[in-house]
């Protein structure tokens, strides 16, 4: 695997130039650090695409160095494959509970470890496809807001905004990742929808509406592949159901609405009120909460949602969330 990049991390001068050689020998670039703390320097100036990693090192050991990659986004899945001479299954468990892909125990055999770093890259190739995949439908999901210039911004208001009320509510990470993810995707079958109708300033007609009522079903479709977004999924397709069942596209009602839906729904709707439309202004803060109170009471919205977002906004909102802009709108 050419163009590979080996981050080789180890204080033993005659371990970094063995490993060297053989990653050399593979056909891989391999860059060195020589304790725990250069090895996080090296990663966050330029990540490799996989780390052969010391345990026992001066500074900052290899446990530690593993569990701090491991813990960050950016990070996360790069492989990382631990060498140690201690005791086998020690080093392992403690390896396992840090987060390392693969273990070697000093001295090692020559071949097992190429074996093994083909093994992972290729898993890691893998992976980079799929979050090229993902990336490349965030852009198309930023792409259908860029079609409408009343609509900077909105993306990642309902990012943040969800993310923070998700947390308040105690939702798990996993969901708290969907939410973020969902306010850039929830509305991508809108690439779908005709420009004529979607783009169009006066009221939709029945036909039109109809059409339109088809991008929930035509986003799920399009992320449905990816295996990564499967919880992003129920906020694509049900964040237009309503709390009584009058929603689309299924008709959901009560808790049968996904709770990240409902979360969404409720962001989305208040973002839209808080920005300027071609056919009304900016809604202040109080007459926004007003009007998301008076659709919990005609039984479109769930209120154990809606409460707890308005005290949320009534605070100030998240510090991440960015204010609307002038003439922006969802």
């Amino acid at each position: 695997m050419a163009n590979k990049t080996v981050l080789v991390v180890d204080d033993s001068v005659q371990n970094v130039e063995l490993l060297t050689a053989l990653m050399q020998a593979e056909g891989y670039e391999v860059v060195a650090a020589a304790d725990g703390l250069e090895a996080l320097a090296q990663v966050a100036a330029s990540p490799p695409d996989l780390i052969l990693l010391d345990i026992m090192m001066p500074k900052l050991d290899g446990y530690a160095v593993c569990r701090r990659l491991k813990q960050e986004a950016p990070t996360r899945l790069v492989p990382i494959i631990l060498l140690t001479a201690l005791g086998a299954e020690e080093a392992r468990i403690r390896g396992i509970e840090v987060g390392a892909d693969d273990f070697i125990t000093k001295p090692f055999s020559r071949a097992e470890l190429k074996a093994r770093v083909r093994s992972l890259l290729r898993l890691k190739a893998f992976t980079d496809e799929l979050e090229h995949a993902e990336a490349m439908l965030l852009t198309l999901g930023r792409t259908v807001e860029a079609k409408d210039p009343y609509t900077q911004g909105h993306c990642e208001r309902l990012s943040a905004y969800s993310v923070a009320l998700g947390r308040e509510l105690g939702l798990p990470q996993e969901e708290l990742t969907a939410l973020d993810r969902g306010g850039t995707l929830h509305d991508l079958g809108k690439i779908g929808i005709p420009d004529a109708i979607l783009l169009k300033p006066g009221g939709l007609s029945e036909a039109e509406w109809a059409i339109m009522r088809e991008h929930p079903v035509i986003g799920e479709r399009i992320c449905l592949p990816l295996r990564s977004l499967q919880r992003v999924l129920p906020i694509i397709r049900h964040h237009h159901e309503r709390w009584e069942g009058g929603g689309y596209p299924d008709g959901l009602a009560g808790e049968a609405i996904p709770l990240t839906a409902r979360i969404l729904q409720v962001v989305d709707i208040f973002d839209a009120l808080r920005t300027v439309r071609p056919y009304k202004p900016a809604l202040s803060l109080k007459t926004a909460c007003d009007a998301l109170r008076d659709e919990v009471a005609r039984g479109w919205r769930d209120p154990g949602v809606v409460e707890p977002f308005i005290e949320l906004v009534e605070l100030g909102g998240p510090s991440e969330a960015p204010e609307p802009a002038e003439g922006a709108g969802a």
